[in-house]
């Protein structure tokens, strides 16, 4: 599903940054699996590569069998569309409702309207938010905002949901709602991939474990710890 090949990635500029350096890795579909590591460990960088935000100094990265570095500009936008991502701080449209923030999702690849209507409602439903559908943002509280987030991110069914410290701004009892959501989605078949420093729930969770620290991959246990 997806695999790096020697990914290392390089700032340059007044003092050159080394990120990753010669990592190797491979996450199956269907996995969940955390990152982990302290600040500057390479975790967001890794993150940005796997949604092609950026691309690597060396090395090469299959997704679903194809090269990013091979996809042409004009790729990049529907190559997204396969990939829900979940922030820390949300970034959702404070000026529009939670049915909208949802909806906007589904209109960006033009899916049709009736479908929308259909389907940004059983969505809601899903992450438990079905009776905000006409609430703004600013109405809800963080946890919630991060279930529209959520919602957002699976609009249209996609293979892999990254999560950048999804519980970060998060009270732990919300934290683990959030995180069980998460949970939920990845039995239903989706590959699920979350940073965290959240060294309770990764603990307690049990799944595959990524460690991160100064660009190197450190460690890579299947049922592992913080």
């Amino acid at each position: 599903m997806i695999q790096l090949f020697n990914v290392s990635k390089i700032y340059q500029g007044e003092v050159t940054v080394e990120a990753l350096k010669d990592i190797n890795l491979h996450i199956k579909r269907g996995e969940f699996v955390f990152l982990v590591g302290p600040s500057g460990a390479g975790k967001s960088t890794l993150t940005r590569l796997l949604i092609r935000e950026e691309l690597p100094t060396e090395g090469q990265i299959l997704v679903n069998g194809k090269s990013l570095l091979r996809l042409r500009e004009r790729e990049v936008p529907y190559y997204r569309r396969k990939i829900g991502f979940v922030f820390q701080d949300f970034r959702l449209l404070m000026e529009r409702t939670v049915y909208e923030n949802v909806a906007f999702a589904m209109e960006a690849i033009e899916m049709p309207r009736h479908e929308v209507k259909e389907q940004v409602p059983a969505i809601l439903e899903m992450v438990g938010l079905e009776d905000k559908l006409n609430f703004y943002p600013h109405q809800l509280s963080g946890g919630q905002q991060q279930r529209v987030c959520i919602a957002r991110a699976i609009a249209n069914n996609p293979l892999i949901v990254i999560a950048d410290e999804p519980t970060g701004n998060l009270d732990p009892d919300t934290s683990w709602e959030v995180m069980n959501l998460l949970q939920a989605i990845n039995k239903r078949g989706t590959t699920v991939i979350t940073a965290t420093h959240d060294r309770d729930i990764v603990n307690r969770m049990q799944k595959r474990v990524i460690a991160l620290d100064a660009g190197h991959l450190i460690r890579d246990e299947e049922r592992g710890e913080y």
